[in-house]
């Protein structure tokens, strides 16, 4: 079923306060698509995740020398920041990379969520496609209070509830959206075939991140202008820029 709203809607994104005090480094670099036939794959999309694969095989990377990549290692001192443990729940970047840094190959699911697959193991960032067809108004990263309602991915009909502090990206009909920051996504916003309005994301929490943020959504919207999205400019957050609204005609930051 194509889940798209107006183009018009907008959706305002932002980073709590409280968690730029805890993780002040946080950069999220986001791209609004308002609309974009999601395919089931795609030629390059195939041949940028399979590069990156290859690249990772080459490098012949341990468990432990994956956590100790830069971007990952930063990744769980932020964890550790907010009260996670990062051995139990690493960051969706790592978890992928160590995957593919034993010799695996990512499942292909299709050609939005391959092409976010790509780039985090090209980048080392938490990358992901963000259904938003079903959020109206607005998004935030922030500490749940534990009443927020987590459909997760796969089992829906299993809804879960937070922990009370646990970073969660929240709507304003109190919903979360993911569980421990970036370690997992909801059912809700994940990405399926067809036509979609999607949002997405890119993290970074290490002392280069801004600019490794940066590459990863030059390279994403590259590839999406080759799948015929109708896509905004990127929008970068942090703790100078804490606010944005997205899927208007130009996005407009604030402080």
């Amino acid at each position: 079923m194509d889940r798209t709203t107006s183009t018009v809607d907008t959706l305002t994104v932002t980073i709590d306060d409280g968690l730029l005090e805890r993780v002040p480094g946080y950069v999220l670099g986001l791209i609004a698509v308002p609309e974009i036939e999601v395919g089931k794959d795609d030629a390059a999309v195939d041949a940028l995740l399979t590069a990156a694969e290859d690249e990772l095989h080459r490098a012949s990377l341990g468990k432990a020398e994956v956590s100790a990549l830069p971007a990952i290692a930063g990744w769980r001192d932020a964890y550790r920041a907010v009260e996670v443990n990062p051995n139990k729940f690493p960051c969706a970047a790592e978890s992928v990379l160590r995957r593919v840094a034993k010799g695996d190959r990512l499942p292909r699911i299709n050609s939005l969520v391959d092409l976010c697959n790509g780039v985090s193991l090209g980048s080392r960032l938490p990358v992901a496609s963000c259904d938003v067809g079903d959020i109206a108004g607005e998004l935030t990263v922030r500490f749940a209070d534990g009443g927020e309602t987590y459909l997760p991915l796969g089992a829906p009909e299993a809804p879960e509830h937070p922990e009370p502090g646990e970073v969660v990206y929240a709507d304003g009909s109190g919903r979360a959206h993911s569980r421990r920051w970036n370690w997992r996504q909801s059912d809700v916003i994940k990405t399926d075939v067809g036509r979609r309005r999607l949002l997405i994301t890119v993290e970074a929490v290490h002392a280069d991140g801004r600019a490794v943020v940066e590459q990863a959504l030059a390279r994403l919207a590259e590839a999406l202008d080759g799948l015929g999205a109708d896509r905004r400019s990127p929008v970068l957050l942090d703790a100078a820029t804490r606010r944005a609204e997205l899927f208007a005609a130009q996005p407009a930051a604030a402080r």
